[in-house]
């Protein structure tokens, strides 16, 4: 039996490797997708001030603070039950959307897009951001710095820093309202965006949709996986990243439950691997069956594409034209294409843009009524959409407001089943008679690279010390000798 590193795995948040086995006929006979790294923010927010878990959770990552600071507070705002001014939520929400302006910029033009801008088995030393400028040219390279660099003031206009905001720390509001000055800058900075994130998507289709050989990539069967879907959606089901109910639907597009945020238990429970550190959560009610696709396996997924398959469409308008473009091009709903979250991310970017105009220009943006008085502590469970997927923050407090407990479900951890299969059904796909390149692990990278994962968020349990296993197999794969740290 061979076997194939690949480690580590690039263009991604965080640390991971991927380790596939061939047979004797040079075929894939099973991979493995691990992540080494640990980090123990669950454990180590027990005990601390309730008002400070909405700042160090922020830590958790670089890339997605912003969703971390605002799970945080909506989980406090729910433990000491008061319910944010209208003013805060239009703040909070600005704020919110304007990280997903720059998170998604990031990951099209430097993560995901260099496989379709400079081609999926273009030579390693191309296959980033600065293989895209080169192709794409100097100019938009100068526009996307510019347009990720604009996401990035406005949220730390608005948060009070752009990488670990500490505006929202306050159960029921936010620290600081908006001056009419700041609401102008702001504006003008996200009238340029929109015009980017147009200008985006017209480049994804100039260079991906009018390209025969990427759909027929995106649509091949290497890269479909038929699951669950679960996101966010407002009342009329529309998406929404900062607050409404969780949606999931089945593998035909059917809602299979909606439920809120306190109700999250009676839907997910978490299935532990002991080949690595991310947790597996999956539906409760259909039960965990393996890493199998279908309606009879609990394997659900988030995101860009869980989002819009568990949404009946998008709330601006502009956006809610591309999302049914997408699926009148891609054969209806739901599209179970992985590669298909690219361009729902290019559609959010697009909402992004024009929700954050929407509020930006609303007459109540500008108000100095940004918080109310809160209650006594108690438990509460704030949910928001990450940029990758749904983020859970389950908080219990004592009497004096410390943490007693603190769970965590990122979207990374909900989407980690499926990354391991599209990893698995990738290979298998793409690997035959033992003919292995650069180029075609490449393309089973991007099997994962499609979700955007950020495995600093995801792998977030501490047992008070470093988990060390160290199992020793014979050739007869049985297990001879077991070392545990």
């Amino acid at each position: 039996m061979k076997e194939i590193t690949i480690n580590p795995i690039t263009r991604l948040e965080g640390h991971g490797k991927i380790t596939i086995f061939l047979n004797d006929e040079g075929n894939v006979e099973n991979t493995y997708f691990q992540v080494p790294e640990l980090r123990g923010f669950e454990r180590f927010c027990e005990g601390r001030r309730a008002e400070d878990l909405p700042i160090i959770t922020t830590r958790i990552c670089g890339v997605c603070p912003v969703a971390h600071h605002m799970a945080s507070a909506k989980a406090l705002d729910a433990a000491f039950n008061v319910e944010p001014t209208e003013t805060a939520k239009k703040l909070r929400e600005l704020e919110y959307v304007s990280y997903f302006i720059y998170d998604h910029i990031l990951h099209f033009y430097f993560l995901g897009g260099p496989d379709f801008v400079v081609g999926p088995d273009a030579p390693v030393a191309k296959r980033n951001i600065l293989g895209v400028i080169e192709k794409a040219g100097l100019d938009i390279a100068k526009e996307v710095i510019k347009h990720r660099a604009y996401g990035q003031k406005i949220t730390g206009m608005l948060g009070g820093r752009p990488t670990h905001p500490v505006s929202a720390c306050i159960p029921g509001g936010i620290a600081k309202s908006l001056s009419e000055e700041e609401r102008q800058e702001i504006e003008t900075m996200l009238r340029s965006c929109l015009e980017f994130a147009k200008f985006t998507l017209k480049l994804f289709d100039d260079i991906v949709l009018k390209n025969a050989d990427y759909v027929k990539l995106i649509t091949s069967e290497p890269y479909q996986l038929n699951t669950y879907y679960m996101g966010t959606v407002d009342k009329n089901n529309h998406v929404n990243f900062y607050d409404g109910d969780i949606r999931v639907v089945d593998l035909k597009g059917n809602e299979f439950v909606k439920f809120k945020p306190p109700e999250y238990l009676n839907v997910i429970e978490e299935h532990v691997e002991p080949w690595t550190y991310v947790k597996m959560p999956y539906l409760k009610k259909v039960g965990w069956k393996g890493f199998v696709a279908g309606p009879d396996s609990g394997i659900y997924r988030v995101g860009p594409l869980g989002r819009l398959n568990a949404a009946e469409g998008m709330a601006t308008p502009l956006a809610n034209e591309e999302y049914k473009r997408m699926y009148k091009t891609l054969g209806g709903k739901p599209v179970h294409a992985t590669l298909a979250f690219h361009w729902a991310r290019l559609i959010e970017l697009l909402y992004s843009a024009e929700r954050a105009l929407e509020l930006v220009t609303d007459p109540g943006i500008t108000r100095k009524d940004i918080k109310n008085k809160p209650g006594k502590p108690g438990e509460g469970v704030g949910i928001v959409e990450a940029a990758r997927g749904t983020l859970i923050h389950h908080y219990v407090l004592d009497e004096k407001a410390l943490a007693k407990k603190v769970n965590l479900i990122v979207a990374t951890t909900h989407n980690t089943p499926g990354i391991c299969m599209s990893i698995g059904n990738a290979a298998k796909g793409l690997i035959h008679n033992g003919k292995v390149n650069d180029g075609l692990l490449n393309m089973v990278e991007m099997a994962f690279r499609a979700y955007d994962p950020c495995f600093a968020c995801a792998t977030h349990y501490a047992v008070g010390q470093m988990l060390l296993e160290v199992e020793i197999y014979d050739n007869q794969k049985r297990l001879v000798k077991k070392l545990s740290r």
